[in-house]
């Protein structure tokens, strides 16, 4: 079995969220987690994805606002709740104050359990909108979380979308729209999917790996995966009226669960080398070959170094960087993800890596986010020293 690393309840109620609402929520939540135990799945997670708390509150004080979300912690913490998304500020758009986006640093500081996310660029009537100004703000919010948390882990917590639409259950990037969809979802720890995959099909074919043949055998996989949760969902479904919306097949690797390992096994040389962007394609082409119903979100690539033992290694050995890992985001998916920086890094530099990523998404017509890591304390070419678990240790 492979691990479910969320399983993600869309909240359809408007900010401010009654406490009511949140109870029915993590009731479900628990139940829906408990069935899915007995039926012999880890189940990492369980999280709220609400609507853009920026939307529903926008007349609202930012003290009014900071009021409420440590009233929602307060009920989070009741429920034993550990993770809510609180949805993106509309920075892309021009009425939107660009002097509110330090409320978003001060209430992920302050609130433990609230993730949230800061949109650059988005589609609006079908036109692209964004505005390279608030790019700086944004570089703001990333450097006081990694002064003002521990670890600087409250950037963990936060990331820059670009063209980002409602519906992942990942974190932290998932919001919910009533308009789009009302239900839960999935988001698998899904490397070990890939990489099986790819290890039964290096037993019959010859290396490297033919990129179609690695397209054709990782989507078998992944179509029978899918099937495999909706047996389980369906029955949830109906017995709790609530809709299931489906997986994000975004394959999200943890420590030696690496989607790098799963690459190098197609025969391409270590990550990073030439023919690794072709393999990250033939991959991500196989990953947007499901189509059906119940696929959600990024349904892309993830890439993220300080998530991924081998893709750290590889990072610490110089075989790959942020200009490379840029790169494949414009073929593969979810951008540049948990990236170590020194601590010292300047607001300007932070910046321009955010537009970059904006202008890429808004270039490719895809959803892209950026997930940075200044490391308090630490320069370039020094190590990580995380206590997490959830992050592996790797150069700066």
């Amino acid at each position: 079995m492979h691990p479910v690393r969320t399983i993600t309840l869309g909240l359809a109620e408007p900010h401010p969220i009654a406490t009511s609402a949140i109870r029915r929520a993590a009731a479900f939540l628990r139940q829906t987690r408990t069935r899915f135990t007995e039926a012999g799945h880890e189940v990492q997670t369980v999280r709220l994805s609400t609507r853009p708390l920026f939307d529903d509150m926008a007349d609202q004080s930012n003290t009014t606002i900071a009021r409420y979300v440590s009233e929602l912690q307060r009920a989070l913490n009741d429920l034993g709740l550990e993770y809510c998304s609180i949805g993106p500020a509309p920075a892309a758009r021009v009425h939107f104050p660009l002097d509110r986006l330090d409320l978003v640093a001060d209430l992920l500081i302050a609130n433990p359990a609230i993730n949230a996310t800061v949109q650059l660029a988005e589609s609006i009537n079908t036109q692209p909108a964004w505005r390279p100004e608030a790019a700086v703000p944004t570089a703001r919010i990333i450097k006081r979380l990694a002064a003002e948390t521990a670890e600087g882990f409250g950037n963990f917590r936060f990331a820059a979308l670009a063209c980002m639409p409602p519906g992942t259950p990942f974190f932290p990037a998932a919001y919910h729209d009533p308009a789009t969809f009302t239900g839960f979802s999935l988001g698998l720890q899904g490397a070990s999917i890939i990489a099986e995959a790819i290890s039964t099909l290096r037993k019959e074919t010859p290396l490297p790996l033919p990129l179609e043949r690695i397209t054709e055998h990782v989507g078998q996989a992944l179509i029978s995966q899918q099937w495999t949760y909706r047996k389980l969902t369906y029955p949830i479904e109906q017995e709790y009226n609530i809709r299931y919306a489906g997986i994000d097949h975004s394959p999200a690797p943890l420590a030696d669960d690496s989607i790098a390992a799963a690459i190098e096994l197609c025969g391409y040389g270590p990550f990073g080398s030439p023919g690794t962007l072709s393999v990250v394609a033939a991959l991500t082409k196989a990953i947007k070959g499901v189509s059906s119903p119940f696929s959600v979100g990024y349904n892309g690539l993830m890439l993220p170094v300080l998530e991924d033992a081998l893709l750290g290694q590889r990072w610490a050995e110089r075989l790959v960087n942020l200009q490379q890992l840029l790169l494949y985001s414009s073929v593969c998916g979810t951008g540049l993800d948990t990236i170590p920086l020194p601590g010292d890094i300047a607001e300007e530099e932070l910046a321009r890596i955010l537009l970059d990523v904006a202008t890429l998404a808004m270039r490719a017509g895809k959803p892209l986010s950026a997930r940075l890591f200044p490391v308090p304390g630490k320069r370039a070419g020094e190590r990580t020293a995380f206590s997490s678990p959830y992050l592996v240790n790797t150069l700066i």
